[in-house]
């Protein structure tokens, strides 16, 4: 649980990671070196800053990390932010980092076809479950969602789903697969989070890290 003593930061694993890097260092703040090592196994490091502890986890657990208050502050994209609506979250920063679209996408023949919308019930593959059923109950459509953490763009071709929501970036693996954009749900980027309760506790030192990630994101020294 989060004490006074010590202010924890969730990062998420991957390669936001090297975006984040010169924000964190306009902030001087500095995580030990193996921070930024991949083949680290470590999840908590130390900074250059004695009160505070950064920890490395999955990107979909950033959000969970902070709302349940086991980390002050995290960086997590909204798409994740979307996928649970976590009501002890305050977020206050877009970081403009790690941009994409969260995006319907179907095999290039069935996209253009008029049953796309016209049927009340329908399959979607996904990683984003809530999302998802919530983009479709919008259109009046119930929404069967098929869980994947990976390779969704695979279940068309394997008959799992004609319909996929997914992120997407350049679109070369929608294209690879034989797949298109159909429309976008959301535009992605990473932002900064905040538990709530620490939020009230702590509002000065941790005001002063949203300041701080404010000024690096405007491209000002610490």
């Amino acid at each position: 649980m989060l004490t006074q003593n010590n202010i924890v930061i969730a990062f998420p694993k991957g390669r936001i990671l090297e975006e984040l890097a010169p924000l964190l260092q306009r902030m001087d703040v500095k995580p030990e070196a193996s921070f930024f090592d991949e083949n680290s196994r470590a999840l908590s490091f130390a900074s250059n800053r004695k009160n505070i502890t950064i920890i490395r986890v999955r990107s979909f657990d950033v959000a969970t990390f902070v709302a349940f208050g086991a980390a002050h502050l995290g960086v997590a994209g909204n798409d994740v932010l979307m996928e649970f609506d976590y009501p002890d979250l305050y977020v206050p920063l877009d970081l403009k980092l790690g941009k994409c679209r969260m995006a319907l996408a179907a095999p290039a023949d069935f996209a253009q076809d008029e049953a796309l919308w016209n049927e009340s019930h329908i399959r979607v593959a996904t990683k984003y479950v809530n999302i998802t059923k919530k983009f479709f109950a919008g259109r009046g459509i119930q929404a069967e969602c098929v869980k994947l953490n990976g390779a969704v763009e695979l279940a068309p071709t394997l008959g799992l789903a004609q319909r996929i929501v997914d992120l997407v970036s350049s679109g070369a693996t929608l294209k690879a697969n034989g797949l298109v954009e159909v429309e976008t749900i959301a535009e992605i980027s990473s932002r900064l989070i905040v538990n709530r309760g620490a939020f009230k506790t702590m509002g000065r030192e941790i005001g002063a890290l949203i300041e701080g990630f404010t000024e690096a994101v405007n491209g000002k020294a610490a």
